[in-house]
């Protein structure tokens, strides 16, 4: 069952390490009453928006709830760019981050949790789950 809903924000932030501050929206997926899988975007400006994903070890994002997601940020809000921060330390998120289309814009050293802090972007165009 797909969940909406500031629960979804609170258990990202929670799988991510960090805490949720209020102002995000969450998508999730939910499955015999728990959280498996959820997206929180939050740091709207406007022109681009920031994304965090969280899965359960075993868990999948389907192609279409791929399309959902990127239609959510560029069709219904329509930003030009989504923003992934992700700790260097964290391959498997920079991995699944890169397969899904996010390109590396840049890194700032010693910023992260763990390791670096590398931003990856997608724009629209670069976006293949749309249309």
């Amino acid at each position: 069952m797909i969940v909406i809903g500031e629960g979804v924000c609170e258990w990202v932030a929670a799988q991510a390490g960090g805490e949720y501050f209020g102002g995000g929206v969450g998508f999730g997926i939910e499955k015999e009453g728990r959280i498996v899988c959820g997206v929180l975007f939050e740091n709207h400006t406007g022109r681009s928006i920031q994304i965090h994903v969280a899965l359960e070890p075993g868990q999948r994002m389907t192609r279409e709830w791929l399309k959902a997601l990127f239609g959510y940020a560029f069709n219904q809000i329509k930003v030009n760019k989504i923003v992934g921060v992700i700790d260097s330390e964290n391959s498997a998120s920079l991995r699944f981050t890169r397969h899904i289309g996010f390109k590396d814009e840049c890194v700032i050293k010693d910023a992260g949790p763990k390791g670096d802090l590398c931003i990856l972007t997608m724009t629209r165009q670069q976006c293949r789950y749309l249309g």
